[in-house]
């Protein structure tokens, strides 16, 4: 036996130490492990979520996951598999034992070591001659293609990525600008050739021929596929008006773009359009490296439409304590510059002219499908692809996920969106992968994402497009709240910021498909999102 598979075996409490749905952090050799009580049973697993390595102590234990307070991941308890998103791998699983009234934890040390477990992976067959081919290398293809391999398929399995990279974690570039694009991949290149998944890098495609199976791409090349998975995600929504084609005049998709962002801006006058999300962690970034920073919008505050004037004017003046200048309800004519085609100014709609030697425009993106030819019989919805629940396109073999596709969400009886969220990519991939194999694995999730600004971290989870009303607890002017959006008389998405993991838990309510009522949440919040998860518990586990 190697010393990797030495078995570590450690006393780490009294049966009575945990009540009934309580978790705490034990001691384990030189690790850590996560005991639980369940139903009874006592369990432990891997201590840490495998996504960004929150302490899931911290988070949310509900009928036989575990869910991360930061970005709503789940884990299962008996197996330690991963069961929501983000993330790629599991947790590792522990024995537990008791002896009389004592509890033993026993682990392996290259268990408690590697604090992630993966899914084994089955390999290409000779056999069989099937192709899918998956075009896109963000999350929702990753997930499709390592899905595949985990559930047993053995034809070939090819991403194409219009990227030079292989898949990696997008998120990161508007939060870590500067970082190497290989820290940042969600596989390494000897991982995706033990699974057989095979990575095409710079293959943007052209033109698909549904018929006869054949995707073209723009360097000439093609490739025929039994099966197709489109998961190209979004590109940036553009700015076309006088001087759009200047020399640092920037939108911020991949790694080049976030590196040439970040070295332009140093010393230099900014300005950033579009006060969302990108646009607004593209501004937490470069605060303290540039000589003035503004940001133009034609919204009243930041992040209006998503979190309400409420919450946006809260997260507004953490930037302008950072000197930032905001400009509200100020559009922009044109962008000018010099000789040598680069941008010096920029001309508002006020007739104001900003010093600009660098803009980053953060205004929305658009579905990456315009390869797709408007006279196929591929059903589409203003760019997106239509789906079902199974992520099934209207054609047999064709499938999309992630940010292009249209799908029914269960959160509004059904009906169609399309998110474009990390979380939301991962799930389609798996269920696209399913599909694929002809085997039915609906998407039923929360949507759930997080935006860091200055080190403070939001969460959000539901679905909040049409909310008429904000209910506040807690105090904006600390960035200690939690904020409920309504429609009517329910609760349908919940932000806070410093409340873990309130958020997480208002998730495994809604999963449940229960509704908060607006006038619960006005009278006592936090008990009632305590007392509703209460009863989730109860009547699973009934």
């Amino acid at each position: 036996m190697s010393s990797a598979d030495e078995i570590v075996e450690a006393d780490v409490g009294h049966v009575n130490d945990l009540k009934e749905g309580e978790m705490k952090e034990v001691a384990v050799g030189t690790g850590k492990a996560l005991l639980l009580r369940e139903k009874g049973r006592y369990k432990a697993i891997g201590h840490l979520c495998t996504h960004y390595k929150a302490s899931l102590v911290k988070g949310v234990l509900c009928n036989g996951r575990v869910r991360c307070p930061w970005h709503g991941a789940c884990f299962n308890t008996d197996t330690g598999d991963i069961e929501e998103y983000p993330g790629l791998d599991g947790v590792e699983k522990f024995t537990v034992v008791v002896k009389g009234s004592r509890i033993f934890v026993r682990a392996t040390k290259s268990g408690l070591e590697l604090k992630r477990k993966t899914k084994a992976v089955v390999k290409k067959s000779l056999q069989n001659n099937e192709m899918v081919l998956i075009l896109g290398g963000g999350a929702a293809g990753m997930m499709c293609a390592e899905t595949l391999r985990q559930e047993g398929y053995t034809g070939r399995v090819v991403i194409a990525t219009a990227e030079p990279h292989l898949p990696y974690d997008r998120p990161k570039l508007s939060k870590s600008m500067d970082i190497a694009v290989e820290k940042i991949w969600l596989r390494t290149p000897e991982y995706l050739d033990s699974c057989d998944i095979e990575v095409m890098c710079d293959k943007k495609a052209k033109d698909v021929d549904f018929e006869s199976g054949i995707t073209k791409f723009e360097d000439g090349s093609y490739l025929k596929y039994d099966k197709l998975v489109v998961a190209t995600g979004g590109k940036p929504r553009e700015l076309r008006i006088p001087g759009h084609d200047l020399s640092n005049v920037c939108y911020l998709r991949t790694p080049e773009d976030a590196k040439n962002i970040i070295n332009e801006a140093r010393g230099k006058h900014v300005v950033v359009i579009g006060s969302s999300f990108i646009g607004m962690e593209v501004v937490s970034c470069l605060a303290d490296k540039v000589a003035s920073l503004s940001v133009l919008d034609l919204c009243s505050v930041a992040f209006e439409l998503a979190l309400g004037p409420l919450v946006g004017a809260a997260i507004q003046k953490l930037h302008e304590k950072k000197g930032v200048r905001f400009l509200s309800k100020t559009g922009i004519k044109e962008f000018r510059g010099g000789e040598d085609g680069k941008i010096s100014s920029v001309l508002l709609s006020t007739g104001e002219e900003l010093p600009a030697e660098l803009c980053v425009v953060g205004i929305g993106v658009m579905p990456a499908t315009g390869f797709i030819s408007n006279d196929s019989n591929l059903k589409m919805t203003r760019g997106f692809i239509d789906v079902d629940k199974c992520m099934r396109s209207s054609l047999s073999n064709v499938f999309a996920a992630g940010d292009i596709a249209y799908f029914p969400l269960f959160l509004r009886g059904g009906q169609k969106v399309s998110i474009g969220h990390w979380q939301i990519a991962h799930s389609h991939g798996r269920a696209a992968a399913f599909s694929v194999m002809g085997r039915e694995e609906p998407v039923h999730n929360v949507p759930y994402f997080w935006t860091v600004q200055y080190g403070k971290s939001l969460r959000y989870c539901g679905y909040g497009p049409g909310f008429d009303d904000v209910i506040i607890h807690g105090s904006l002017e600390d960035l200690k709240f939690i904020a409920f959006y309504t429609k009517e008389d329910s609760v349908i998405a919940v932000a806070s910021i410093n409340y873990d993991p309130i958020v997480s838990e208002v998730a495994e309510i809604m999963d449940a498909g229960e509704i908060m009522k607006k006038i619960d949440v006005q009278a006592s919040p936090v008990d009632t999102v305590a007392d509703m998860l209460k009863q989730v518990q109860l009547s699973k586990r009934g």
